[in-house]
């Protein structure tokens, strides 16, 4: 049976992508001293964001409070965070070979990962990859069915710029920003009522008499 291990050489984002998608170019090598022709993988993988393993600025500290409160209270709630699960089908090969496991990433302020991705200045976002998945390989009988081991799994530091740079192809000098319903019809309504053009120019506009009115 085949004997697998993942190894992530690369990550870079999609150039030719309807929404924000990065690629990482993922490295198999099966380890058995006679590998078996691999048909194909059916792969997937969980990705995890991993924080305790880096530091962190002051700055970053300030940005990252939503998510883990304040720094003396670190010891206990940095976690790992689940990012997400992504899949990919790894074509023939026999030995090793480098496939492209796609990772759909989203610009969504409320999700965690997000948050925390967008609250480092600079440095790697460190991950870990728990793969599994079903390998179909050629044996002497014919083709043979085996599961990918549940202990097989890799980390990868992501430098935070690479996910800066995808957000930025996707949406340049721009951030998302998700509003209940009730609280969208009424900035909208206030929008149409002073006839501005963009929702930009609403908040601009309203934003001088919220900060005024906040006692320091």
């Amino acid at each position: 049976m085949p004997e697998l291990y993942f190894h992530v050489e690369d990550a870079a984002p999609a150039r030719l992508a309807a929404a924000p998608l990065l690629v990482f170019k993922l490295a198999i090598r099966d380890k058995d001293p006679a590998p078996q022709p691999i048909q194909a993988i059916a792969l997937r993988c969980q990705v995890r964001i991993e924080p305790a393993r880096r530091r962190y600025t002051p700055a970053e500290q300030e940005k990252l409070g939503d998510l883990f409160g304040t720094p003396d209270r670190w010891g206990q709630t940095l976690r790992g965070l689940l990012w997400m699960h992504a899949s990919t089908m790894v074509p023939s090969f026999t030995g090793s070979t480098v496939a492209e496991l796609p990772l759909p990433c989203t610009y969504d302020f409320d999700v965690a990962a997000t948050k925390y991705c967008g609250g480092l200045d600079d440095g790697d976002i460190p991950l870990l990859l728990l793969f599994s998945g079903t390998i179909f390989y050629q044996a002497e009988h014919g083709i043979q069915v085996a599961q990918v081991p549940w202990d097989r799994e890799t980390t990868f530091r992501l430098p935070a710029q690479v996910w800066r740079d995808l957000m930025d192809q996707y949406y340049p000098n721009s951030a998302w920003l998700r509003l209940r319903k009730d609280v969208f019809d009424r900035l909208h309504e206030y929008r149409r009522r002073h006839g501005l053009a963009t929702w930009e120019q609403a908040l601009e506009q309203l934003l001088p008499a919220a900060e005024g009115s906040v006692t320091p």
